[in-house]
Order: structure tokens, then C-alpha cells, then sequence
């Protein structure tokens, strides 16, 4: 497991800084949320690119992928009915998909919760203008040689998707290479009947299960709420999970800075347990 942080947490430091302050507290990657970079990160010129990836190596951390996709430009959709805000939407993707090859990054989350919204009236037809995107999307994402995640997210916050079983089902209809699912421990604390180590230890093996992001149902970061983060790690050393490890909390208490150092001190000392 490769521990990485979800750099919204350190806006709005310049990246350079993100990178040198996380490589230095021991995260080895930096998960990043597009709209950090600018509200067209999706079309970050070649030069832009080039300093992103270099502030990067210079800091001895990688940029792991990118996740919170499509918070910029505004208007974005899978679900609309409006076929060119869809296509509007499958050419942000595209573009993101390449930005995170074109970085080093491994795999896209793709959460949105806004942007995926069922429209009243014509939930079928949401579902199925949704399915037709992430297969397009995760058509893009294997020629970039990427994974591409849809993220089940608890309600109110999402009316589709809320559980690993319905990503589950969604990932084996479109059936692509490079499209998965992934584990968000704050949604899944919040959505599903099963605890979250319980999960990890039923669809592990499934090979649907791509990518983890460690936070705790109150929003905070790991170790600073209820949940217990060691038999999630167990189970995660007992199947084998060789993915980021991506620390995203959301209430960044005190601050961005202090919640990213106790988070990776925390989880830390607990993998140090394990061994």
C-alpha cells in the first residue's frame, strides 16, 4: 500500500509547496483534484503539464491520480437529457483522463454527486445516458493505460450510486477493462449495512475494487472520529490491496496541514502494528 493525500487539503499552497510539505511529513503521492490546478485543468497546456510533473519528481512524490472531477466548469452532466451537455461533460473527462496519464497518475475517482443526478421523471433514462458516458470514458481510460472509479456515495449528498453493489453492477454491465469501482470510508461508513473492513474483505477479491480513499464518517481525517482504522487495514494486508492508499478528509481540523500530518501519523503507527 502507497499512502497519498488528496491535495485540496493544502490549498491554497502552490503545488511545488504541496508536494515538498507531503513528501516531507512521508506521503508518497499526491491525489489531485483538478479544479486546484485551474478551472480548465482538463486543457492545461503542454507546458503547464510539464512543470506539474517535474514539481513532482523534484519533491521525490508522485502524483498518484485525480478525483473531485468535474466541481469545474460549471454545467457539467452524465445524466442530462441535453445530448450537448453530455458531450460537453465526455470531453472534460477525456481531457482529465489524459491530464492524469500525462502526469504518472494510476486511476480517476469519479464522484460528482451533482453531476450525476437522476432527473426527475426519467431515472431509467439518467442511469442509461450515465452508463453510456463512463463506458466512452473508461474506452478513453484503457487506451491511456488509466483506471478509471465510479464512486458510490452515501445520500443525501447522491441519489445514484450509493453502495459497492450497485457499482458493482454498473461496472459489470459496461464491461471495460479499465472501468472499477473504489472504496470511499466515509460514504461507506454512512451508506452500507456492512462495515467497511467487511466490505474490503468481500469485494477485494472481486477485482471491481480499484482504489481506496481513508476518512471518517464525521468528514474528518483518519483517527480523528469513531471509526477504526486497523481492521480496515488488516483487511486490506490480508487480500493483498497494493493501490493508493488516498487520505481525503473534509473538515480539515485544525487546519489542512495538521489534519494531512496526524492522518499519515495515525495510519502510520497502525500499519507498524500489523508488521
Amino acid at each position: 500500500m502507497r499512502l497519498a493525500l488528496c491535495n485540496e487539503v493544502l490549498a491554497p499552497w502552490p503545488f511545488a509547496r504541496q508536494c515538498e510539505w507531503a513528501a516531507a511529513v512521508g506521503y508518497q503521492g499526491l491525489e489531485l483534484a483538478p479544479f486546484t490546478l485551474g478551472e480548465a485543468a482538463w486543457r492545461l497546456p503542454a507546458s503547464e503539464r510539464t512543470a506539474l510533473r517535474r514539481a513532482a519528481s523534484d519533491a521525490g512524490i508522485r502524483v498518484s491520480g485525480l478525483h473531485w472531477l468535474l466541481r469545474q466548469p460549471e454545467g457539467l452532466s452524465i445524466t442530462s437529457p441535453d445530448a450537448a451537455v453530455r458531450a460537453r461533460t465526455l470531453q472534460v473527462l477525456r481531457g482529465l483522463v489524459d491530464l492524469c496519464a500525462e502526469l504518472g497518475g494510476e486511476v480517476l475517482v469519479h464522484g460528482s454527486p451533482a453531476q450525476r443526478r437522476l432527473t426527475p421523471g426519467d431515472a431509467a433514462g439518467a442511469r442509461e445516458r450515465a452508463a453510456e458516458v463512463f463506458a466512452a470514458v473508461a474506452e478513453h481510460a484503457q487506451a491511456a493505460g488509466v483506471t478509471y472509479c465510479i464512486e458510490p456515495l452515501a445520500p443525501p449528498e447522491a441519489d445514484f450510486i450509493h453502495t459497492l453493489a450497485e457499482a458493482a453492477t454498473l461496472v459489470r454491465a459496461i464491461d471495460r477493462p479499465a472501468l472499477r469501482t473504489m472504496l470511499d470510508c466515509c460514504a461507506a461508513a454512512r451508506a452500507e449495512a456492512e462495515p467497511v473492513h467487511g466490505l474490503l474483505a468481500r469485494w477485494l477479491p472481486s477485482g471491481l475494487l480499484a482504489h481506496v480513499q481513508v476518512n471518517d464518517p464525521n468528514g474528518r481525517g483518519p483517527g480523528q472520529g469513531a471509526l477504526g482504522f486497523a481492521d480496515i487495514l488488516r483487511a486490506l494486508r490480508r487480500h493483498g490491496y497494493a493501490g493508493w492508499l488516498a487520505v481525503e478528509p473534509f473538515d480539515h481540523h485544525p487546519d489542512g496541514p495538521a489534519a494531512a500530518a496526524r492522518a499519515i501519523g495515525y495510519l502510520r503507527g497502525l500499519l507498524e502494528a500489523l508488521d
